[in-house]
């Protein structure tokens, strides 16, 4: 990584949590934990959904996309993360950055995107149950899953190529355990007007809509349950919405939460430490948040759990 005004450098130094070298094992430990319980926990959600018929509805369709998202949103940086605490090394490639930019910010808009699907789909059984079928038929679900992936590989694509033509000098030290967009537009010694504008807008564009959209799915659904006479009809109707509210609450809560710790502290290494709960504490808590309350998910990982035990019980 040689100084100089040049884009053409050899990569950057994520600084990651600590440089003592007593605190690497646990990080390691940690993060290697976490990151396993998230993908064997989202894997075993898309397995016992795809294995049960009675699961072949839109909500479990979009939770399925959801788990596999979010396996790829951790997979996306904590691998590299263990890798390079394994060698020792801090060091991440020009071309592995761009790559991680555009990779977190596709997988965390699309989770963006299905949370609010799944808000509507919600809205939809609620306060449209008699059409719930009509509407939300698989052409429907199909087209909205298909939409929500191509607007989020036009809106990564665009953010690496802003992000390429940036060049930078002699500081190339991120302090974060992955490339964060923002933390690399700081580093750059040429104009990030135009960086940061496209940047801002898409935030509010593409975070900012979908959860206006979210709170009018859930303003509808208020307005529903509250027209409800019976109190059993109230609660039947709230549960099925209990687990992706969570959800929700969680993801923008952490996100809000990173920002808002950032530009209090003013300190990278805040930012870093809250980021984890955003890319690896919510995909890792939300098989837990979406099976624990929900019967049927109970029910089909119970029948899933006999059926591989019987399967290994006759080899």
């Amino acid at each position: 990584m040689e100084p100089g005004n040049n884009t053409q450098i050899s990569g950057f130094l994520l600084l990651g949590f600590s440089e003592k070298p007593e605190w690497q094992l646990l990080i390691f430990g940690l993060f290697l934990t976490m990151y396993l319980i998230t993908v064997c926990g989202n894997m075993l959600i898309i397995l016992t959904v795809s294995s049960d018929s009675l699961l072949h509805t839109p909500m479990y369709f979009f939770l399925c996309n959801l788990s596999f998202v979010d396996i790829c949103f951790t997979s996306t940086t904590i691998p590299k993360m263990l890798w390079n605490i394994q060698t020792q090394s801090k060091v991440i490639t020009y071309e592995g950055c761009i790559t991680q930019i555009y990779f977190l910010i596709h997988f965390g808009v699309l989770d963006i995107f299905l949370l609010t699907v799944m808000a509507y789909d919600r809205f939809v059984a609620i306060c449209h149950p008699l059409h719930y079928t009509v509407i939300m038929n698989h052409q429907l679900c199909g087209l909205m899953i298909l939409g929500s992936w191509i607007v989020c590989i036009l809106n990564s694509l665009l953010q690496s190529l802003m992000a390429l033509r940036l060049s930078f000098c002699t500081n190339l030290e991120i302090p974060h355990f992955f490339c964060e967009l923002n933390q690399m537009v700081q580093l750059a010694c040429s104009d990030t007007f135009l960086n940061n504008v496209v940047m801002y807008f898409a935030a509010v564009l593409l975070g900012g809509g979908p959860f206006a959209g979210i709170l009018y799915s859930y303003s509808k659904i208020v307005s529903c349950i509250h027209g409800i006479s019976s109190a059993q009809g109230k609660y039947k109707a709230f549960s099925t919405c209990v687990s992706h509210l969570s959800a929700v609450s969680l993801f923008y809560c952490t996100v809000l939460g990173v920002y808002l710790s950032s530009a209090a502290t003013h300190s990278s290494h805040s930012s870093a430490i809250a980021s984890v709960m955003y890319t690896l504490v919510t995909p890792m808590l939300n098989p837990f948040l979406y099976s624990l309350r929900n019967k049927d998910i109970k029910k089909a990982l119970k029948s899933f759990f006999v059926k591989e035990t019987t399967i290994l019980s006759q080899h």
